[in-house]
């Protein structure tokens, strides 16, 4: 059954279709045409992603990882075990990065200066996820609360039909003793007569 969008949201919400908010007027339509509002909100928002994008996304999930932080304590210890102990001992002249480690430090900062960024762009992509995650939440959620609430006024007129209903045959079994009663008597009158 479908019903006008107007109609529907005078109903559920009590409101004007044109004054409901674009989420509301989407859950009405919906609830009109009888459809599903749930989606996969991930698998339409990955299908949109550049490669720059889903880059950035698994660079941000391993640089977050405990193999990356491993990688990362052996690939430093490497380094200082190769230029303090290997390279001295085996030839003091050719040390490329003898202590404090300049090099080092320098190739940390520009990967943390490269690494920041990327997590960021990561993180804003996150949350605007989780928004349509949030998005989506409430408009499934309105359905649903829109659907019981509907449920319920239509198990309440079954409910007053059951009752009218029922008073019904209650009148007309109440009519059907009276009438057994009155023939009763009239039975009993006639026994007694004779």
């Amino acid at each position: 059954m479908k019903r006008d969008v107007h109609e529907l949201s005078q109903h559920l919400m009590n409101k004007e279709y044109d004054s409901l908010s674009s989420q509301q007027q989407h859950v009405i339509r919906h609830i009109s045409r009888r459809e599903h509002i749930s989606k996969e909100v991930h698998k339409e928002h990955e299908e949109h992603l550049t490669f720059g994008q889903r880059t950035a996304d698994r660079v941000a999930s391993f640089g977050g990882s405990w193999p990356f932080i491993i990688i990362f304590f052996a690939v430093m210890a490497v380094w200082i075990v190769l230029n303090s102990y290997v390279l001295i001992e085996w030839d003091k002249k050719h040390i490329f990065d003898p202590y404090p480690y300049i090099l080092l430090n320098l190739v940390l900062s520009m990967m943390a200066g490269i690494q920041a960024p990327i997590i960021m762009m990561s993180q804003n992509r996150q949350a605007q996820r989780d928004r349509l995650d949030a998005n989506h939440d409430y408009e499934v959620n309105l359905k649903a609360e829109l659907e019981i609430m509907a449920l319920h006024e239509k198990m309440d007129k079954l409910r007053e039909h059951q009752w009218e209903e029922l008073i019904m045959m209650q009148k007309e079994q109440i009519r059907m003793l009276t009438l057994l009663v009155e023939d009763l008597k009239v039975i009993k009158q006639e026994r007694e007569k004779h």
